[in-house]
Parts: structure tokens; C-alpha cells; sequence
């Protein structure tokens, strides 16, 4: 009877994270829908590379900017049902990204999802560390997985739906974002019985909460951290934006095959990012995070010169292992900040996003200046930035 009783709380709990880890999938898809319409509304609508970077960076700027103070706000005053109403602004670009008549209205419309995204991620973050039983890892490893599964569905449903059908099809795909927030009230409510029993259930003879460090030893490691994810989303962002491009302008490819090209890239995150997560908790966070850095280095110096099978493997390979660090980076951070989990989700997701979408437009700039596949060359050596990560304090492994 007492074991049963003890079982409730974490059979709760984790049906929370894997249907937080589905809505995740759903927000991080239509997201994703963005850079995988950008071969279509570039013919479309005559754009440059410069611009289709200011779509990133409109996109990703509204999505950095409320994400801190969202976070910050909810760790004080926990808001569930605050992530349909996220769901909801992400709704409303979709329709306009759909129905756009113009570049400024795409703008417009890809604010409004990232604006969306910014009040999703940190509560949903908060939500899934405490919903993890303890295990950390492997909670931001599954909550992960599902946002990295929707990222790389974009470029799928646009080959096959968008690239066929047009621009308009975009708007078939609210039916997700309906069925996102319907998902949502239902965690929502889950949430707010199982918050009480999960934290009764941790006081008796736990180990108390860590204390959050000093302002001054919390500062210097959080800046490294942000060098060490801009670095990996600047890569991102170079294939999330531009890869399409590189493929069909260096091996002649169509659309739909450097969409499928897309997808197999971005699906490697979803897999990197569950088994970073779950080795992280085994053989220590500090071993992922090194094995990112210097893992993916030698892979992405050669991605530039290789033909287009081995550039397929090549840039699987990359990612993969880039991938396995997230949540490495992401429980280093919470540690430094125990009790402001929603503003560290809130200001990683947040402020490197938006330094992504800095360096997409940067990015698209030394495209048209120099060509696309000089600008490859030039981002083979970001993750060389990862070695930043020299200078971290030593990890408190579990």
C-alpha cells in the first residue's frame, strides 16, 4: 500500500514530462516550418540571402527577448496555463505566414511565432525539472528529444506538403497548434496537483536544495556558458537557414531533396540531445560537454570540401554530437541558479536564440558578399569556440 502511494507521485510526474516533451515536439514543428518555407517565399517574394537572415533574426529576437523575465517572473509565481497563451501568438503568425502578401508582413508574422516560443519555453523548463524524480538528465533529455523531433519535422512536412502545395498550406498546420493547447490545459492541470505531492515527497530526508551562488562566482561561468551555446546555435543557424541553398546550389539537388537532406540533420538533435541527456547522468556532464566540443570539430572542417553522400554523413555526425551537450550546458547552469530554474530556461533559450538569429543575418550577409559556400568555410571553425569551456568551474556531478 505505502510503496503504491510512493509510485503515484512519479508515475504523475513523468506522464507530465512526456506530454510536456510532445507539446515541445508541436512548438518547436511550427517553428520549424519557417527556415523550411525559405526556398519557396525566396522565389516567391525576389529575397536576398541578407534577407532571408532578417527573417531569422525577426523570428529569433522576439523569441529572446520576454524569455528572462517570463522565467524570472514564474519561478516566483509558477503560471501553467500561461504556456496557451505562448500557443496562441505562435497560432496567430502561423495564419500570417500563411496569408502574407508581403516581406513585411512575413516579418511580422515570424515575430509573432517567436514571440509565442519566448512565453513557452521557460514555464515548460520550470515544469520539467520538476517533474523529473530527481533525474535531471534524463528529464532534459526527453524534454528535449521532443523539441528537437519538431525541429526536424519542418523541413519533412515541407517537402512532401509546403513545396507541393504552396505557401497556403502553412495554415493546415494551426490544427497542431490547437491540438498543442488543447494538450496544454491538460498538463496544466495535471501540474498543479502533482507539484504539491512531488515536493511532499522530496522533503523527508532529501538532501536540501543547493544554495545559489554569489552574484559575483555566477557571473563569469554564465558568460562562458552563453559563448558555448551561441557557438553551437551560430552553426545551427547556418544549416537551419542556408543549408537548403548550399545543397541545391553546390550539387544541383531539388528543393525536396535538400528538404529530406534538412530533416535528416535536424533529426540527429533529437537523437544527440536524449542520449547526451541520459550519458550525462552516467559517466559525468563535464565528458559530454568535452566530447561535443572536440567531437564535432574535425567533422565540420571537412564538411565544405566533401561530395554530396559524405556531406549528408558529415553534417548527421555534426550535429549528433553538438547535439548531446544541451543538457549538459543547461543543469551547469541550473546549478549555478537552483531556485530560478524558469530564468535560466528562460534566458539560455532566450538570449542564445536571439544571438542565433544575430549570426543567421550575419551569415546571410557573407553569402551574398562572398558566396554561400565560403560562408560554410568560415563556420567550419565555430565550434572551435567551444574551447571556451576550459575556463568553467569544475561541474558538480551528481
Amino acid at each position: 500500500m505505502n510503496k503504491t502511494a510512493a509510485a503515484l507521485p512519479r508515475q504523475a510526474a513523468i506522464s507530465v514530462l512526456v506530454a510536456l516533451s510532445v507539446t515541445h515536439l508541436l512548438n518547436d514543428m511550427i517553428q520549424s516550418l519557417i527556415p523550411a518555407i525559405y526556398p519557396i517565399i525566396k522565389e516567391a517574394y525576389h529575397l536576398d540571402y541578407g534577407q532571408i537572415g532578417l527573417i531569422t533574426l525577426a523570428f529569433q529576437i522576439s523569441a529572446s527577448l520576454l524569455q528572462p523575465a517570463v522565467g524570472f517572473y514564474t519561478d516566483k509565481h509558477p503560471m501553467p496555463y500561461s504556456m496557451i497563451v505562448g500557443m496562441g501568438c505562435t497560432l496567430f503568425g502561423l495564419i500570417g505566414l500563411a496569408f502574407a502578401s508581403s516581406y513585411a508582413l512575413l516579418l511580422i508574422a515570424a515575430a509573432c511565432v517567436g514571440l509565442g516560443s519566448s512565453i513557452f519555453h521557460p514555464e515548460a523548463t520550470r515544469m520539467a525539472r520538476n517533474a523529473s524524480g530527481g533525474r535531471q538528465g534524463l528529464a532534459q533529455g526527453i524534454f528535449q528529444v521532443g523539441g528537437q523531433t519538431g525541429g526536424a519535422l519542418g523541413p519533412l512536412l515541407a517537402a512532401f506538403i509546403i513545396v507541393p502545395l504552396g505557401q497556403r498550406s502553412l495554415g493546415w498546420f494551426s490544427i497542431a497548434a490547437l491540438l498543442a493547447m488543447m494538450l496544454m490545459v491538460w498538463i496544466a492541470g495535471r501540474y498543479a496537483g502533482i507539484a504539491p505531492a512531488t515536493r511532499k515527497a522530496a522533503s523527508p530526508g532529501a538532501p536540501a536544495a543547493p544554495a545559489a551562488s554569489a552574484p559575483r562566482n555566477v557571473v563569469f561561468p554564465f558568460i562562458i556558458l552563453i559563448v558555448l551555446l551561441f557557438s553551437k546555435n551560430a552553426y545551427s543557424a547556418s544549416f537551419t537557414s542556408f543549408y537548403t541553398f548550399f545543397l541545391i546550389g553546390k550539387f544541383n539537388i531539388s528543393v525536396q531533396t535538400s528538404q529530406l537532406m534538412l530533416f535528416l540533420f535536424l533529426a540527429s538533435s533529437a537523437v544527440g540531445a536524449l542520449c547526451g541527456g541520459i550519458l550525462g547522468d552516467r559517466i559525468g556532464r563535464a565528458r559530454i560537454l568535452w566530447f561535443s566540443i572536440l567531437g564535432a570539430l574535425p567533422f565540420s572542417v571537412m564538411l565544405p570540401f566533401a561530395d554530396l553522400f559524405w556531406t549528408g554523413v558529415l553534417t548527421v555526425v555534426i550535429n549528433l554530437i553538438m547535439a548531446s551537450s544541451f543538457a549538459a550546458i543547461m543543469l551547469y547552469a541550473m546549478e549555478l541558479l537552483p531556485n530560478r530554474v524558469g530564468l535560466v530556461g528562460g534566458f539560455f533559450y532566450g538570449l542564445t536564440f536571439g544571438l542565433g538569429g544575430i549570426a543567421a543575418a550575419v551569415l546571410g550577409g557573407l553569402a551574398d558578399q562572398y558566396g554561400i559556400e565560403t560562408m560554410y568555410q568560415i563556420c567550419a571553425f565555430l565550434p572551435a569556440i567551444g574551447l571556451f569551456a576550459w575556463f568553467l568551474p569544475r561541474l558538480r556531478e551528481a
